[in-house]
């Protein structure tokens, strides 16, 4: 009897054990500063809210966002496991520098649209604000590593910004490529086009590509687009090719990834999600 109970007892303790909750984690890749987009996997947790907002998790485990370029601080991602427990991880995002110019004497009709262009820019503006609203679906093309879209020299860098006269202008938030007129553009991820644009006020010839889970790749100042609104784009596949469309100055290509309404930095795309990238875990050195 005593052999019988001691079994009964042991397997008691054995079942009580496997129902102990497993503490729910979540493994971050990409660098910890602003301007960043950040990749987590996520382990034995049912949903995951960043600031108190939802993030939607693939099937696989995987949840993607990204702070802005002047967003910094603590940013605090909660995990609920499957009993409705809370599990709390804070991320430290560190601020960054950016390049500033200062440019005096320069004609205001120049640095100011009319009224009637401003109307148009506006107009613009909101049906690009609508197509990346709208950039909802469950693809996961972000998930491979990415590739440059295009070969050149880097004329102009992610945050940088003018000051013409005293006044400041919006911070550029594309990575700017020069190359010919002409010079091919190729899709840095498999996608879907949501827009496709040949003569926008600022932009000129622009692309927006839809890779799921909010992240979304633009591409503007084209001189041809060769894709059209509602096409499935493989990786590598020319898209485009390079122009001076729009509010320039030479042929180049601006390179712009978003997550939501999120601007991020295609640099450190490429630094920390590119086949070249030196290591898959956080980098906050910059």
């Amino acid at each position: 009897m005593r052999k019988i109970l001691v079994a009964i007892l042991a397997i008691a303790a054995t079942a009580q054990a496997h129902e102990q909750p497993v503490t729910p984690d979540i493994d971050i890749r990409g660098a910890l500063t602003s301007g960043t987009l950040l990749i987590g996997d996520v382990h034995s947790a049912e949903r995951v809210e960043l600031n108190g907002e939802p993030l939607r998790m693939t099937p696989e485990g995987q949840v993607v966002f990204g702070f802005g370029r002047d967003q910094h601080g603590a940013q605090e991602l909660t995990l609920f496991d499957h009993h409705g427990r809370k599990f709390k991880k804070t991320l430290q995002i560190k601020p960054r520098q950016y390049k500033i110019d200062r440019v005096d004497g320069v004609p205001q009709q120049t640095v100011t649209p009319d009224p009637e262009q401003q109307q148009r820019a506006k107009r613009e503006a909101a049906q690009v604000w609508t197509a990346r609203n709208n950039a909802l679906s469950d693809r996961t093309d972000f998930l491979a590593q990415v590739k440059m879209p295009a070969q050149g020299r880097i004329s102009g860098v992610y945050g940088s910004q003018r000051i013409f006269n005293g006044t400041p202008r919006n911070p550029h938030f594309g990575l700017d490529i020069a190359a010919p007129t002409g010079s091919p553009v190729l899709a840095p991820w498999s996608g879907k086009v949501i827009l496709a644009e040949n003569d926008l006020f600022y932009s000129g010839g622009t692309l927006i590509i839809d890779h799921g889970y909010g992240v979304t790749s633009t591409y503007i100042h084209l001189h041809k687009l060769h894709a059209a609104v509602g096409d499935e784009v493989a990786q590598g596949q020319k898209i485009a090719e390079i122009g001076a469309t729009g509010r320039v100055t030479g042929p180049h290509l601006d390179w712009r990834i978003n997550w939501r309404h999120e601007r991020l930095d295609p640099a450190l795309v490429i630094e920390h999600f590119s086949a070249t990238a030196t290591s898959p875990v956080p980098a906050a050195d910059r």
